[in-house]
């Protein structure tokens, strides 16, 4: 059984936790920036825009979570669900925690009239594409995820212009 509610402060130690075991499983145990102060400020400060739901077993342990967040249709002309991260820890994987944090972004999404939940996943992570796909998702077969991160996303937004001028010419 798996109780699903929303993170609360006391659970950034163990989002922080599992968020570096995701890493080390997606092959990039490096890659974590992230720390509890700024974990903290995006889902708990003045206007969070960032969201985690917790997975609990029925003794009330931590099992895994979901961090997510708002992104908006501009053909649908509503909002959706972006799934950041799923992560169940690995021995309480096959408990059905995985499935009911997706029911309730599911349910979240119905409730507030949204057009669609989404994610992304590695395309060498079969276990989860076939979880996915079990619970009728589907990949996005003609969409490819572009980045601009680091030095080029520095570069390239260094060169901008952005004076009245340039907007005027569109």
């Amino acid at each position: 059984m798996s109780v699903i509610r929303p993170a609360t402060a006391e659970d950034v130690p163990a989002i922080l936790r599992m968020i570096h075991d995701l890493a080390i499983y997606e092959k990039e145990p490096d890659a974590v920036k992230n720390t509890p102060e700024l974990l903290t400020e995006v889902l708990f400060g003045e206007n969070p825009r960032v969201h985690a739901t917790m997975a609990e077993n029925a003794a009330g342990a931590v099992q895994g979570f979901a961090l997510w967040f708002l992104n908006y249709s501009t053909w649908e002309g509503v909002h959706g669900i972006y799934l950041e991260d799923l992560y169940v820890v690995p021995d309480a994987r096959g408990e059905g925690h995985g499935k009911a944090l997706l029911q309730h972004l599911a349910q979240t999404a119905v409730e507030r009239g949204y057009a669609r939940v989404e994610w992304s996943v590695l395309n060498w992570n079969e276990p989860s594409i076939n979880f996915y796909k079990n619970l009728g998702a589907f990949p996005m077969e003609e969409w490819s995820t572009f980045r601009l991160t680091g030095h080029a996303l520095e570069a390239f937004g260094a060169n901008a212009d952005t004076s009245k001028e340039a907007l005027a010419r569109g």
